[in-house]
């Protein structure tokens, strides 16, 4: 099957997608995205992901060419022309195509929105079953982290070292302390069976993927802090995840090469993962059922 895009209204072959050389997100990475799971061809956590599209939007002065319900209805679409069972779905928002400047284009400028969808496993993932090591490396983002911003340089960054290392993941750290994954947030879990959540601020977005899990936690009776934690603390830990739209809930047994617990996904991991795959599924937006119509702040 062709794979097919969403470029500024039009569905298109992947291989024709394209948009201009003067689009700011192109030049100034002056766009916002959102990375969604797809589960037996629905969404996953479909509204708090379009209300942290919406805070992002706003926090930076952007507007979406298309409503809440417009956006919906064509990522729903777009899943469908895919055939899309499983994976996931990126949405990019940009200022447009403008010349070159650095202040913002007139209010003529429409701003960009262009979709594109990625088969993966995203339960039977083999990394999930092993669990995953990780590298920390210095956090070097700006100082707005909490927008969704397609400035990634320094995740690139990160990612690549940690790759060279052999690892999965990295774990950026800032002031001793762990703020968040390249791609995902960072969790551990104490001796004491406590789970350690950083909290939220300018300092780490506001994952998508973390809403459910706490509050699955929550209903499990486990144990939540919410707190900053160092990475001597994540070393010494029983059990540590990352969580994110790409790998759910995922098992980290190593940081910088020194096991966490036993050096293999923990139990309250596991069934973390477990019970977030379920609440997916139950509550995916899909083309068989009706989507909502208004969405949660975040």
């Amino acid at each position: 099957m062709t794979r097919i895009a969403y470029v500024n209204g039009e569905f298109v072959p992947l291989t024709e997608a394209r948009v201009s050389i003067l689009d700011r997100g192109f030049l100034f990475a002056d766009g916002i995205y959102e990375v969604t799971a797809v589960l037996d061809g629905g969404l996953v956590d479909h509204g708090h992901h379009m209300a942290r599209l919406k805070r992002s939007l706003g926090e930076i002065g952007l507007s979406c060419p298309a409503g809440e319900e417009e956006l919906t209805r064509l990522q729903l679409e777009l899943l469908r022309r895919n055939g899309l069972t499983e994976g996931t779905l990126y949405l990019q928002v940009t200022r447009g195509a403008a010349e070159r400047d650095f202040r913002f284009p007139g209010t003529d400028i429409p701003s960009s929105l262009v979709m594109f969808t990625q088969a993966r496993d995203l339960v039977d993932n083999p990394d999930a079953r092993t669990g995953i090591a990780v590298k920390s490396v210095p956090d070097l983002r700006w100082k707005r982290r909490d927008i969704k911003s397609i400035a990634l340089l320094a995740q690139v960054l990160a990612k690549q070292e940690a790759a060279a290392a052999g690892c999965a993941e990295a774990w950026m750290v800032e002031d001793g302390f762990v703020t968040e994954g390249a791609s995902s947030s960072a969790f551990i879990i104490t001796r004491q069976r406590a789970l350690i959540a950083r909290p939220l601020g300018h300092e780490i977005l506001p994952s998508v993927t973390r809403i459910s899990v706490l509050k699955l936690a929550e209903e499990q009776d486990l144990k939540i802090e919410s707190r900053r934690f160092s990475l001597q603390e994540a070393h010494d830990a029983q059990e540590a995840f990352n969580c994110s739209a790409g790998g759910l809930v995922m098992p980290v047994i190593c940081i910088d090469g020194s096991n966490i617990g036993q050096g293999v996904p923990g139990d309250i991991t596991k069934r973390l993962r477990q019970i977030y795959i379920e609440h997916a599924r139950q509550t995916v937006i899909s083309n068989n059922n009706s989507y909502i119509r208004s969405f949660p702040d975040i």
